[in-house]
């Protein structure tokens, strides 16, 4: 099949304020970005993606815009940015900006105004619904926690919150304010930047009965996303968004789609749709949340490597041919993967991680790397409540250990611990002297004290490290036709211990086999050719059926 640059493209994730302070104020910035282009481009990167740069309030850390048209003053300048922008293009990176289009900061001036009566040019650029027996219209409940529903005196009216209440959600409905989102999405175009990632973009349709499924008790909440994502005219919007901003640029787009399905993405991400190029998924990111339903994604369990091979398996079916997959098992919102899916001790830490990249960088799709996933960073493992800023810990803490009673403390740190955003969030590791590199100053969230033997100066210096592993992953991604278009086929589909898959071309075959354990394992591939030769592997030497402890090894014939 004919394919498109972003196809075979590889994407940095940038989180920018843990990635370089360059002013000693203890929060990463746009300049410290720049100064750390050279490094992206060295590892093999093709596109840079910031999280928002943004003016907000930062209740959610930059997810909660006020002014879609500036850059946040910790981050720095338009100036700066545009430094940035222009840095990046002559080293032939590419630069992806994140977008919240599903909501804004309260503070936004849209919003201020919104508030203010019903009778204003932005009175419907939000979404009112009057009271219902003076109370919330419905019973729907919001990601971070509580009632999805805030009321305004000055309206005498509710307005809607998927997540906190200082970030109400627009109102698609209103066809003045999807021209003021594409005009301001063409401002960013015409700077130059190349692509966007969507925060949530599947939310941005809501049906307009706001119907509920179901009565719950008094002070318990619907979840809110399984009413609001996937909506009735969602298709319609992004063609429309793809009509007015993103035709006739050679654009990178990701939808981030909470709840989608293999069908629905065939539609959001198809290949002839023009929607958008490509959603992130979470299906395998879900597969170790609780067991008990009320506790949702906090939890401390392992992934059973068959439903994982499922979940994954089903992904790289469900789209080919048909739409294109995103890869990824880090970013901002997920803790380090070599803690959750890997072995972060030290005798297993760069093998398990070196096992996971493989298994990823050889699938269909583009690959997302998250900022210190090629070190193999580590969740940061706090053991203080205080040593954490992520509003959705520390409401999950309040709501499941001091309203709801329904875990301990002690119980609840241990699974902030394995699953808290912060965990993706502390600075990125630079170098063993203070604070890992990061800023002169104190950093706004506490560094890993790793550090000192996890960090990119000693990755840089030592053969055979991470890294360097990454590296190479990445020119094999540029080098062979096989990754992007092969069609792929699971092996050994319940194995609890090996991921292995083929990947297939008319020219050239790939087996891909991962031991997803510590302990020694045997298997016999009779797909495998005398003929192979072995392309990658995070051993120096080739045992044949032996598997070691997190071997990976990749065989091409």
């Amino acid at each position: 099949m004919a394919t498109q640059w972003w196809q075979s493209a590889v994407v940095y994730q940038v989180y920018p304020r843990s990635f370089q302070d360059s002013n000693g104020d203890g929060i990463g910035d746009l300049p410290g970005i720049t100064r750390r282009l050279a490094y992206i481009k060295h590892l093999g990167a093709d596109v840079v993606w910031l999280n928002p740069i943004y003016p907000s309030p930062g209740v959610d850390n930059g997810y909660d815009v006020s002014d879609y048209y500036e850059i946040n003053p910790e981050f720095g300048t338009m100036a700066d940015f545009e430094e940035l922008l222009a840095t990046a293009h002559l080293k032939k990176l590419k630069v992806m900006l994140d977008m919240v289009l599903n909501h804004s900061s309260d503070q936004h001036p849209w919003f201020v105004e919104s508030a203010r009566n019903r009778d204003n040019r932005y009175a419907d650029y939000y979404i009112w619904r009057d009271p219902v027996d003076g109370h919330e219209p419905n019973n729907w409940g919001a990601e971070f926690g509580g009632s999805a529903w805030t009321y305004v005196a000055s309206r005498k009216q509710y307005y809607l919150h998927s997540f906190a209440p200082e970030q109400p959600d627009f109102n698609w409905e209103n066809p003045h304010l999807r021209r003021a989102l594409y005009d301001m999405l063409n401002f960013w175009v015409a700077k130059g930047v190349d692509g966007f990632r969507f925060d949530v973009i599947n939310m941005i349709s809501k049906p307009q009965d706001f119907r509920t499924k179901r009565s719950t008790p008094a002070g318990r909440f619907d979840p809110i996303g399984q009413y609001v994502a996937n909506g009735p005219r969602l298709n319609e919007f992004l063609q429309e968004l793809n009509a007015q901003v993103l035709s006739g640029h050679q654009l990178i787009t990701v939808g981030e789609m909470p709840g989608v399905t293999t069908t629905l993405a065939c539609d959001y991400a198809g290949l002839h749709r023009r929607e958008l190029n490509m959603v992130f998924e979470f299906e395998h990111m879900n597969l170790d949340g609780n067991a008990d339903a009320a506790l949702g994604k906090w939890s401390d369990q392992r992934v059973a490597l068959p439903a994982l091979k499922r979940c994954l398996s089903k992904w790289q079916t469900g789209l080919a041919d048909r739409a294109w997959n995103s890869l990824y098992w880090n970013n901002h919102d997920q803790p380090r993967i070599v803690s959750r899916f890997g072995d972060e001790r030290p005798v297993y830490r760069q093998r398990s991680a070196k096992m996971l990249a493989t298994m990823l960088h050889f699938l269909q799709g583009t690959p997302y790397i998250y900022a210190g996933e090629e070190l193999a960073m580590t969740n940061a493992h706090f053991t203080k409540l205080s040593d954490y800023q992520d509003l959705d810990s520390l409401n999950r803490y309040h709501q499941l250990v001091e309203q709801e009673r329904r875990v301990s403390a002690a119980t609840m740190l241990r699974y902030l611990g394995r699953q808290s955003r912060d965990n993706a969030r502390t600075p990125m590791q630079w170098d063993a002297s203070a604070n890992a590199g990061f800023t002169t100053g104190t950093p706004w969230l506490k560094v890993n004290p790793n550090y000192l033997r996890i960090n990119a100066q000693k990755a840089q210096t030592t053969p055979g490290s991470i890294l360097s592993y990454y590296q190479r992953l990445i020119k094999l991604r540029h080098q062979l036709p096989v990754i992007t278009t092969g069609n792929y086929r699971l092996l050994l589909a319940e194995d609890p211990a090996v991921y292995a898959y083929l990947r297939s071309n008319h020219q050239q075959h790939l087996l891909v086999i991962c031991n997803f354990t510590a302990a020694t394992q045997t298997r016999h591939f009779s797909e495998l050719p005398a003929t192979a030769t072995l392309l990658i592997s995070n051993y120096d030497d080739d045992r044949g059926d032996v598997l070691r402890a997190y071997e990976a090894k990749v065989y091409q014939f």
